[in-house]
């Protein structure tokens, strides 16, 4: 692996707590256009098997080599990273995973989480977890870099990035059964989760189910639909109404614009933590199992056939691919550029532009204080 910056870095950073120093500060001054627009660099650094990582399975050292890529990055761009270690068994499977934490403010003041799980899954489907979740990492790595020149007076700005989410969201739940167990969860305003933000069709952004998840205990779980509509309202902001991010339409099981525990957003709403989830795919395809979003293009390629007029399988009972990208062997950058030119990169731009937006200035869009 090929751990690199396009910066040169050439100060110190002081003490155990990497505290910024004056000439890592000056270091960090670049024009925020440009930083915005790396996150494609990180995610071949991240997912590309010949110029990166690639699959990164919870518990190898393909993950671990991942989890030592993104503090390294944190720690270039100026934060005060931590390595939380934790264990994990799924199954009859056990193993070791880390979250990397990264904050540049006054922890004192409501913090704000962006998430996103860096593990990969369905490594011998060929998958090198591009789409999920390569692509919330870089976007994280991006913003965070773009943020360390304005951050917002009011709150503290959190990353982290959760190891072992594909088996069970184990990081997640371990790092807010440690922010419980510290008392700390209080002081958490809301928490972004960044999963699978490009690649599909449309980007979409979600709010926790209004029905406590089954997970959860129900006088603790919040389904504030707050920062769902406040990504939503900086995203027409930035990228107009032909571009925004999209609410989900009501479908069985699912109201308009909420979501399933199926990611880390989860853990944060049974801890009581307003979130939204970003992710990208297409609701408007009847999927296997209905308009669940579980079908994430209307590309051909992506399915044996393709009924554009039903937006649908040709025949439910032979089709094999169903339009899926997360977990298949779709889900890399050489097949995701070859299906979708341009697709992954801009859709990556765009979401670094939405939080960018949100972040330096969230009192502009909500108060969650």
């Amino acid at each position: 692996m090929k751990y690199f910056h396009p910066l040169a870095l050439p100060c110190f950073l002081t003490s155990s707590l990497l505290l910024v120093t004056p000439c890592s500060l000056a270091a960090n001054q670049t024009n925020t256009d440009i930083n915005e627009k790396r996150a494609y660099t990180y995610l071949k650094q991240l997912a590309s098997p010949t110029e990166g990582i690639g699959a990164r399975e919870a518990g190898t050292e393909k993950e671990q080599q991942t989890a030592s890529y993104i503090k390294t990055m944190f720690e270039k761009f100026g934060y005060q990273v931590t390595e939380q270690k934790f264990s994990f068994q799924s199954g009859e499977m056990e193993g070791e995973s880390n979250n990397i934490i990264a904050q540049w403010g006054d922890s004192t003041k409501p913090t704000i989480i962006l998430g996103a799980h860096y593990d990969s899954t369905a490594m011998k489907t060929g998958s090198m977890g591009a789409t999920d979740n390569g692509a919330g990492v870089a976007a994280m790595l991006a913003i965070a870099e773009a943020l360390t020149t304005q951050l917002p007076k009011n709150y503290n700005i959190r990353f982290v990035a959760f190891g072992a989410e594909e088996i069970g969201l184990k990081g997640s739940n371990h790092y807010v059964s440690d922010l419980s167990a510290r008392n700390e969860i209080g002081n958490i305003a809301a928490m972004i989760n960044f999963d699978t933000i490009a690649g599909g069709d449309k980007v979409y952004v979600h709010s926790a189910h209004s029905t406590p998840y089954k997970r959860c205990k129900s006088d603790e779980y919040n389904s504030d639909t707050s920062m769902r509509n406040a990504l939503l309202s900086a995203s027409i902001n930035v990228l107009g109404e032909d571009n925004k991010y999209v609410i989900h339409p009501d479908y069985a099981g699912y109201p308009e614009g909420v979501t399933g525990s199926w990611s880390d957003h989860a853990s944060f709403a049974c801890a009581g933590v307003p979130i939204a989830y970003v992710e990208s795919t297409n609701f408007s395809i009847n999927g296997k199992d209905g308009f669940d979003g579980y079908s994430q293009s209307t590309k051909e390629k992506l399915w044996t056939c393709y009924d554009q007029k039903n937006v649908t399988a040709c025949d439910k009972k032979t089709e094999k691919n169903w339009g899926n990208i997360w977990h298949t062997q779709f889900d890399r950058l050489d097949k995701l550029n070859e299906i979708f030119p341009g697709r992954v990169k801009q859709q990556l731009d765009n979401n670094v532009e939405v939080l960018i937006e949100l972040l330096t200035d969230p009192d502009k869009y909500l108060s969650l204080k």
